[in-house]
């Protein structure tokens, strides 16, 4: 057995979680390796649903461009019950959300991830799996076995589980796994078809028995290409687990969720119910690929112990509804890479990475409560508002305010706070560009946290230079000497961190010339209508696009110290 160079966190599963993990370490200059089991990229259309606030986290990557190329968009769904139309669903969203519904395959996703990842100097070890690991107090020992078969002993300083339902990081732990399986099995394949709908729209088609339950199901979501669509129903007899094939229980694991080997369906099967439930007759052709699948709903106790972290299908796993389960998994290794790169840096202490549960967790859970709800009960049954049923399934209603990280308030309590996403908005200019720019331009490849210092009147403009020099001026990183803020452990010492201000329509001509921070002016006063500042105010956006705080422009030196303290635990 071989002895491997020590790395900083080892990540375990390469799909989009995974990928996403490696992508916002490496993106904030932390070492990581990302291995894989199989050896080479599934091409199975399984996960489609692009979210738009996973949309705005690739846009601060710098990776939105090439995914809303790859994308179709989604626009709405068609809902048919015993060959009627019973409701019509339109996504729309506010006009200050920057994107909209997308469908993209999930081999797709990984490749643009995996390319995103290369160029970062990090490649997927592929063919390599991990056997067993052990931790300690200065890090974890993992077995791997690599493409050639050889045991390798690898020294990590963290772990993160992106292995899938089937985690062998979370057996490895010892994590409870809670929760049921659905009885029914369901067919996908990935398909074209001749279907009269209208551009971007997916269907949902059933069939209710006498007693109004669903005994037959159809559900068709466009991907890219024409007439091509990811296709879920129903198995027929034949090929339900009774009629033989692998069942769940042939891997050796209680977990009866995902893909079924042995049991592909045909071109005709899939015919068989589009003739049954189609709005209107339609032919398919050109399968792609198949697959009998089953679902369940389960989530483990916590997302980390020690040292060892779980994300994505590792820690829950939900019916597909909403298309809330890779775009959560994302979120998941977005809040958990930017702390594991403060840590690893030594800009934060340990007890940071506690938060990581505390704030995904309780997200975790409400997701498979409403995605299960939502399967057995229909989203149409939501008893909230439409506005904020499509805003939460967007994911833009994920927030982190009852969060260890999340400060004291300031403000209208309905306007963006500590813990809530912090809104993108439209209509800034700047003295060199010759066009408005919305925030995710600004803050599109900074790696760090983001100052924001708004002012309101020519007043209190010039409290900028002094709230300037207390977070750090010139969009430089902020390094912070000791004593200053009287945080003698600052742990943004030497850390990528950016100050802008933003200033009200009316100071701007008297502060633009003057101020040593970037400036943007708030020429459409969308900052002020989106954020609701009181007065001249203060903000920190977090690296995965939460607030950090907000606070009034004048104590930004006490604001700034008690947020980096708790940073810092």
């Amino acid at each position: 057995m071989t002895q491997s160079h020590t790395t900083d966190v080892l990540i375990v599963g390469a799909g989009p979680v995974g990928l996403s993990a490696a992508a916002e370490l490496r993106r904030h200059g932390v070492r990581c390796r990302l291995i894989d089991r199989l050896p080479a990229r599934l091409p199975y259309a399984k996960a489609v649903g692009i979210q738009p606030r996973t949309l705005e986290i690739w846009d601060r990557m710098g990776l939105a461009r090439a995914a809303v190329e790859a994308a179709v968009p989604l626009r709405g769904q068609l809902m048919y019950v015993n060959g009627r139309e019973q409701a019509r669903i339109d996504l729309e969203l506010p006009p200050e959300v920057p994107y909209g519904f997308a469908a993209l395959p999930q081999y797709e996703t990984e490749r643009l991830l995996e390319e995103y990842v290369a160029g970062l100097g990090t490649v997927i070890e592929r063919g390599t799996e991990l056997l067993s690991f052990s931790q300690d107090a200065d890090g974890v020992t993992a077995r791997l076995r690599t493409a050639s078969g050889a045991d390798e002993e690898l020294r990590t300083r963290y772990l993160i589980g992106c292995d899938g339902a089937h985690s062998t990081v979370r057996k490895g732990l010892g994590l409870s796994y809670e929760g049921g399986a659905f009885p029914e099995e369901f067919m996908l394949a990935d398909v074209e078809a001749d279907l009269d709908l209208p551009h971007g729209y997916s269907v949902r088609s059933t069939h209710r028995a006498a007693d109004g339950s669903t005994d037959d199901l159809l559900v068709c979501i466009p991907l890219p290409g024409t007439g091509r669509y990811r296709m879920s129903m129903m198995v027929p007899p034949e090929l339900s687990e009774g009629a033989g094939g692998e069942a769940p229980s042939a891997r050796g694991d209680d977990v009866a969720h995902g893909l079924e080997g042995g049991r592909a369906p045909e071109l005709s099967h899939i015919q068989a119910v589009v003739d049954r439930l189609a709005p209107s007759p339609a032919t398919v052709s050109r399968m792609r690929w198949s697959s009998v699948f089953r679902i369940s709903h389960r989530i483990v106790d916590r997302y980390s112990d020690g040292r060892v972290f779980v994300a994505g299908d590792a820690a829950h796993i939900h019916p597909p509804t909403g298309a809330q389960g890779m775009n959560t998994g994302i979120q998941d290794a977005c809040n958990l890479a930017w702390k594991l790169a403060l840590v690893v840096q030594g800009a934060a202490g340990p007890a940071l990475l506690a938060s990581y549960d505390a704030e995904r967790r309780p997200v975790g859970e409400e997701v498979v409560g409403r995605t299960v709800r939502h399967a057995t009960q229909g989203i149409e049954t939501d008893p909230a508002d439409p506005r904020t049923v499509q805003l939460r399934e967007a994911q833009l209603l994920v927030g982190y305010r009852d969060g260890p990280l999340a400060g004291s308030q300031y403000g209208p309590t309905d306007a963006p706070q500590p813990g809530d996403r912090a809104p993108d908005c439209a209509g800034l200019t700047a003295p060199v560009p010759t066009y408005p720019l919305r925030l995710l331009d600004i803050l599109r490849g900074r790696t760090g946290h983001v100052v924001l210092l708004y002012a309101t009147d020519a007043t209190d403009a010039t409290e900028l230079s002094e709230a300037a020099e207390a977070a750090g001026v010139g969009g430089a990183p902020l390094v912070v000497t000791e004593g200053s803020l009287d945080a003698p452990n600052y742990p943004y010492s030497g850390a990528s961190s950016h100050v802008i201000a933003v200033l009200a329509r009316e100071v701007a001509a008297t502060t633009r010339d003057t101020s040593a921070i970037p400036g943007y002016v708030d020429a459409a006063g969308e900052f002020a209508r989106l954020y609701r500042p009181d007065g001249s105010t203060g903000f920190v956006v977090r690296p995965d696009g939460q607030l950090g705080a907000r606070f009034p422009l004048a104590v930004t030196a006490a604001a700034l110290s008690d947020y980096l303290s708790v940073l810092s635990g």
